[in-house]
C-alpha cells in the first residue's frame, strides 16, 4: 500500500519561536508512524531553523512557494535551488497563489518543473471555485489544470508528484461549504483517468491524491475513507498541535483498517 500522507500547511503564520515552539509539540505529541508520512509547510522564513530542530523519523518538510527561475536578478525572490537541501516537499499551485498572487497555468507548469528539476517533490494544488461548479465547469478546470501543471514532465518525473485536490469553495477562507465524499470521490476519479490517458494506468494507479479543504479532526476520517484518497492537505487545523496529532492518528488508524480489509 502507499504511504498514506498528511501535510500542515502552516501559511502566512508564526514567527521563528512560534513555529520552533509547535514543532515541539508535534514531537512530544505525533509518534513515528512508518505508514504515515507526515509534512510540515511552514513559512520560508523559518524552514532553515526548523531544518535543524525537525525529527526526520517523523516529519519532512515542504515549502509553500518559489520562484521557477533557478537564480537572477529577481529581487525578493525565493527559488527552488536554495531549498532543494531544506524541504523534500513544495506546495504548488494553492488556490490562495491563483486567486491572490494572479498565478496563471503556464507559471504553475513551470514551477512544477523547477521544483523537479532541483530534486524535490511538488505538491500540485487543484480545485474549482464555486461560480465554475455551479456553472458545471468541475471537469474542465480541473482537466486543464493537471495537463497544463504535468507538461513539461517526463513519464519517471510524474511519480514524483502529488496532486492535492482541494475545491476552492471548500475551504473556510473562501465560503467553507463541506464537501460530499461522493463529490470527491468522482473528481479523484477524474484525476486518476487523467494522469492515466497522460502517462498510463499504472502511473495513475500509483500516484498519490490528497483532500484539503477545511480539513480537520472531525471530518479527517471521512475523507480518508473516500476510495481513491491517499491522504489529507491541512490548513488551520494544522496550527492547534493537539488537533493536527489527532489527524495524523486518525490518518493512522484507517491506514491499519484497510491493511486489515485487505484494501490497496
Amino acid at each position: 500500500m502507499k504511504r498514506t500522507l498528511v501535510v500542515a500547511n502552516w501559511k502566512m503564520n508564526l514567527n521563528t519561536h512560534e513555529a520552533s515552539t509547535l514543532l515541539h509539540r508535534l514531537h512530544e505529541y505525533i509518534p513515528a508512524h512508518r505508514d504515515i508520512e507526515v509534512v510540515l509547510a511552514p513559512s520560508t522564513l523559518v524552514l532553515q531553523p526548523l531544518s535543524i530542530e525537525i525529527d526526520r523519523r517523523k516529519f519532512r518538510l515542504a515549502a509553500q512557494n518559489a520562484y521557477h527561475r533557478d537564480s537572477g536578478a529577481f529581487t525578493g525572490e525565493v527559488s527552488y535551488t536554495m531549498l532543494r537541501e531544506l524541504v523534500h516537499y513544495a506546495i504548488v499551485g494553492h488556490s490562495e497563489r491563483r486567486i491572490y498572487f494572479n498565478e496563471t497555468l503556464e507559471t504553475i507548469r513551470d514551477k512544477v518543473a523547477a521544483a523537479i528539476r532541483n530534486d524535490i517533490d511538488p505538491i500540485l494544488c487543484v480545485g474549482e471555485t464555486k461560480q465554475e461548479r455551479t456553472d458545471g465547469e468541475t471537469k474542465i478546470v480541473i482537466h486543464d489544470q493537471i495537463v497544463t501543471a504535468l507538461a513539461h514532465l517526463t513519464s519517471e518525473e510524474i511519480s514524483r508528484v502529488v496532486i492535492a485536490y482541494e475545491p476552492v469553495w471548500a475551504i473556510s477562507t473562501f465560503g467553507g461549504e463541506v464537501a460530499k465524499p461522493d463529490d470527491i470521490e468522482k473528481v479523484i476519479a477524474q484525476i486518476r483517468h487523467t494522469i492515466s490517458e497522460l502517462y498510463g494506468a499504472t502511473v495513475a494507479e500509483d500516484i498519490r491524491i490528497l483532500y484539503g479543504g477545511s480539513v480537520d479532526e472531525n471530518s479527517v476520517t471521512t475523507y480518508l475513507a473516500v476510495p481513491g484518497c491517499d491522504g489529507a492537505l491541512v490548513g488551520s487545523a494544522s496550527l492547534n498541535y493537539r488537533k493536527f496529532a489527532a489527524i495524523v492518528e486518525a490518518a493512522y488508524q484507517q491506514h491499519y483498517t484497510e491493511i486489515i480489509r485487505g484494501d490497496g
